[in-house]
């Protein structure tokens, strides 16, 4: 097993990390163009909209009650019972995403009014800043499609997943990056509104998504015709599980609107300033703990199958073990790197020295929770491999409950980087009550061994700090530097901060058994 899940791992982690890296392109190409002003804010707004229905419908809610049926229906070797499975799923969920998609788009007036309601009451007072939500409305129509291909692109994608094609699932969101990098430097800029643009480009790079995975649902024998069947077992199944889900799997996405919502009533770039901290924050989020929990969850929902609560703890083990291997020293990273960062990265056109200092800010206070984050997205699977959705979901309340008394306490003082720490703060709450479920219902015990594995992380995780600190110039140096010098500079940073982390974990007894699990017999 251990071999299997960590090269399942490497190829998911390859495939996330070059679309990644395009995605860190796309946000360099969209800063260069927008900056931080009235349209990277309603950009940005007009894009978080669908894709926090994404995280409803699709690849959030929907995957984590799809695979484990899915997974039930391949172990009883009927390759006709799967392809019925995936016509009914099919057909059903794009029946109501059909639906969702056309009311979206006819009602992005009032989408923009929920969502961006201080935008909203500028423009109602008939203030100069109410152009925001003039132009999120207009945006949010071109945008809100994507919702439709990417609810099928996440679909085609758990089974590809559940058959371990990995690789293509993972690979896919680059589309979507190429489409906005190329609208962003060779077309953006030529036209009045460079924003238009851009929203095109997302319609175009959801459609471009979908038709990539066409070839391999085809190849594997799974491009069904659609039908709607609503009381099909399978389907009565997935939406039993989902419903609560839906809410359960999407704490953080709902933290994130709710916060947008409350940035709108701030001063002008507070939103793009979220924005760009938070990209940097998915960038470890989405390159290791999606890629380990996207391997776990169809071999935890097997080990509940074949009733293996040993190898289902192992995994579990594995997971964490994972995620503390690489989130501490990339929340570190990022908490002592951050103004480098983004100077290196998005300090070009309109996005100046002013931009990096206030993004610095929030992305320090985010910076916090990556750990957390990482952790919840590998300890959620663990109730989801067992059909229990609704578990997570009372644990997700508690989490939201405690962002908006965050929000409260902090925006005034704080303003935007106190929206930042809330999410930070409200997902630590959201991890620590999954594990503690996990836990006291028996179905996760942390090995002494993992326990052990973390503080000497820890440990390695401090050396890296202090070489880091001691090395990193002052920010008016980073400033007055090159573009190219800067990026130099940091990744000659990261790779002392890289070497110093492994030579301390060999240190402190760290050896390359400590990554694997006990394979099954």
């Amino acid at each position: 097993m251990s071999k299997k899940l960590i090269k399942s791992g490497l190829m998911v982690t390859t495939a996330t990390f070059a679309s990644r890296i395009l995605g860190l392109v796309r946000d360099i190409a969209i800063a260069h163009l927008l900056g931080a002003g009235v349209a990277s804010d309603v950009f940005f707004f007009a894009n978080r909209i669908p894709n926090f229905m994404r995280r409803l419908f699709a690849d959030g809610a929907f995957n984590q009650a799809f695979v484990p049926v899915m997974t039930e229906y391949r172990a009883k070797g009927d390759k006709e019972g799967v392809r019925e499975l995936l016509a009914a799923a099919s057909g059903t969920l794009g029946a109501i995403i059909t639906i969702v998609t056309i009311l979206g788009v006819l009602g992005s007036t009032v989408l923009s009014a929920l969502f961006g309601w201080g935008w909203f009451m500028s423009w109602w007072h008939g203030e100069p800043s109410g152009e925001k939500f003039e132009l999120a409305s207009l945006i949010l129509k071109i945008t809100f499609p994507y919702l439709w291909f990417v609810t099928f692109t996440a679909m085609s994608g758990a089974i590809l997943n559940t058959y371990g094609r990995f690789g293509v699932s993972s690979f896919t969101p680059t589309f979507l990056n190429i489409a906005l990098i190329a609208t962003s430097w060779w077309i953006a800029p030529h036209v009045k509104e460079p924003v238009m643009a851009l929203a095109v480009a997302t319609f175009a790079g959801g459609l471009l998504q979908l038709v990539y995975q066409v070839p391999y649902m085809w190849q594997m024998g799974f491009l069904v015709k659609p039908k709607w069947a609503w009381h099909h077992p399978g389907v009565v199944k997935i939406r039993t599980l989902m419903l609560p889900a839906i809410f359960g799997v999407s704490v953080s996405q709902i933290n994130l609107m709710f916060n947008t919502m409350l940035a709108s009533f701030l001063s002008t770039g507070a939103i793009s300033y979220l924005y760009y901290s938070d990209r940097l924050l998915e960038f470890p989020l989405g390159m290791f703990a999606v890629a380990i929990s996207t391997v776990i969850l169809p071999s935890l929902s097997k080990r509940h199958v074949d009733a293996a609560p040993e190898l289902f703890n192992q995994t579990m083990d594995w997971g964490v073990r994972m995620v503390m291997f690489l989130g501490l020293p990339a929340m570190a990273g990022l908490m002592v790197l951050r103004e480098p960062i983004l100077r290196a990265l998005f300090m070009r056109g309109h996005f100046g020295a002013h931009e990096v200092s206030m993004a610095g800010a929030s992305l320090l206070a985010s910076s916090c929770g990556i750990l957390s984050l990482m952790l919840a997205r590998v300890l959620a699977p663990g109730f989801h491999a067992r059909q229990d959705t609704k578990t997570p979901v009372r644990y997700g309340v508690h989490s939201m409950i405690s962002n908006m008394v965050f929000n409260a306490i902090l925006i005034y003082p704080m303003g935007y980087i106190g929206l930042a720490l809330s999410t930070a703060l409200s997902g630590t709450v959201n991890a620590i009550s999954l594990f503690q479920g996990l836990y006291r219902r028996g179905i996760y015990t942390p090995g002494r061994a993992t326990l052990v594995f973390s503080v000497r992380l820890l440990l390695a995780t401090l050396a890296m700090v202090a070489a880091l600190e001691w090395l990193k110039a002052p920010l008016e140096q980073w400033i007055a530097w090159s573009q190219w010098f800067s990026v130099w500079e940091l990744t000659k940073l990261l790779v002392i901060g890289l070497v110093t982390y492994i030579l301390t974990m060999f240190a402190v007894g760290i050896r390359v058994h400590h990554f694997k699990t006990v394979t099954e017999g």
